[in-house]
């Protein structure tokens, strides 16, 4: 069966990352998605490298790793917005879509006649899908926004990293755009929201997703936990604020992470330790009584892991059912049995490269097969193609590159 999306069409006006990696996320639930590109330039990432993808001859294309990883089973058509007919030509794409997605900054598009009103007059079934720094409201609206920044405004770098005073102390942000990447689930999940809903009302609506919001959103537990205490968070490093012992443990010839996350887990660790006290002292036969003790806790199940190898403690502790893991690198992740079962990663056919490799989408369906079968495309490989379905003619098509217009 095809994708559960198929018969979905997306007008992808967005660029970076947030955007297109909501848009990816639909192709590959087998939507079709036109991104439109200014014409001779692009999409931002595709000069965001090194590295850059390398053609059969192993020259470096134009295609950035950054690129690569956000807009897998798209059909790229170049289009220069500041002209009229540019306009227009998004203008009769939208009568034909059932979503657009942008991430320009607040009014733009309104001033090229492209904004929500104009286009759900044209199209009333639309969903209109607005991701900015700060959303279409508030002081900041029109500030420019990238994920660092983010991170930073919105608590996360407050609370990542090692505790001041400690090696390597001091704020951190996360080590891939996470919040630019969450955005895309989020601005993704509320556009299949506006579907179903469409299907009940007949009417589209218009989502307001901004970065902040979802950041602090993001909080979670930690904001709960100032909210409810009126402490403020620290940055604790791979320490749990509220699961202990759970945190990063160094063994003879190496690291392991060990996540115990309840007081089962915990008798069950303490067997392999061979510390079955531990369990039966009042001071950590609970998780709040551990958490408050962890500076007694912690010290003694540090010199234990110490004295034998991870493998040992991995096979150990795995058997008797306490979750626990090595610090993979990015090639152990791949090399890992389980990624490779699932076979998360696969290589597209490329139209300069033969080859590119993909990190594919994790859902898997019983009933809806998701194939991957179309790579990042080259910029506007896809013009001729996608005009051609509006009904313009080569010759049309020529005069409008002439006029600098795709």
């Amino acid at each position: 069966m095809a994708g559960p999306l198929s018969h979905i069409k997306i007008l992808d006006l967005s660029r970076v990352l947030a955007g297109p990696w909501a848009s990816q996320i639909l192709a590959d639930l087998g939507a079709d998605v036109i991104k439109v590109e200014r014409p001779g330039a692009g999409d931002d990432t595709r000069a965001w490298g090194p590295p850059f993808l390398k053609d059969a001859d192993g020259k470096e294309t134009r295609e950035a790793g950054y690129y690569l990883a956000a807009n897998r089973g798209k059909r790229s058509i170049t289009l220069n917005l500041d002209t009229e007919l540019g306009q227009a030509i998004v203008r009769d794409l939208a009568k034909q879509s059932d979503v657009v997605i942008e991430n320009f900054k607040v009014g733009t598009l309104e001033r090229y006649g492209l904004g929500y009103e104009t286009l759900r007059a044209l199209n009333p079934r639309l969903v209109y899908c607005s991701i900015t720094g700060f959303g279409q409201t508030g002081p900041k609206r029109s500030h420019p926004a990238y994920d660092f920044l983010i991170q930073a405004m919105g608590g996360m770098m407050s609370i990542t990293g090692e505790a001041d005073g400690q090696p390597g102390g001091g704020p951190q942000k996360v080590g891939i755009p996470i919040i630019d990447l969450i955005t895309g689930v989020y601005a993704s999940v509320a556009i299949a929201a506006a579907l179903a809903g469409r299907e009940v009302s007949g009417q589209g609506d218009y989502i307001d997703l901004a970065m902040l919001d979802v950041q602090v959103g993001l909080l979670s537990n930690q904001a709960m936990n100032y909210l409810l205490a009126g402490r403020i968070p620290k940055r604790t490093g791979n320490a749990h604020p509220n699961i202990q012992p759970q945190k990063v443990f160094s063994c003879a010839d190496g690291n392991i992470v060990l996540v115990v996350g309840n007081d089962g887990q915990f008798e069950k660790l303490c067997g392999v330790l061979g510390r079955p006290d531990l369990a039966t002292d009042e001071r950590f036969s609970t998780n709040p009584a551990r958490v408050r003790n962890q500076s007694l806790l912690l010290p003694q199940i540090d010199a234990i892991f110490a004295s034998k190898p991870r493998g040992y403690w991995t096979e150990q502790l795995a058997r008797a059912g306490v979750p626990c893991g090595p610090i993979n690198t990015i090639p152990e992740v791949f090399a890992d049995p389980q990624v490779q079962e699932r076979a998360m990663l696969r290589e597209l056919q490329h139209p300069s490269a033969g080859k590119v490799p993909q990190v594919i989408s994790p859902f898997r369906f019983a009933n809806a097969s998701l194939e991957f079968e179309r790579p990042p495309p080259l910029l506007g490989q896809h013009t001729r193609e996608v005009l051609n379905e509006l009904g313009l003619d080569d010759t049309r098509m020529q005069k409008l590159r002439a006029e600098g217009v795709i």
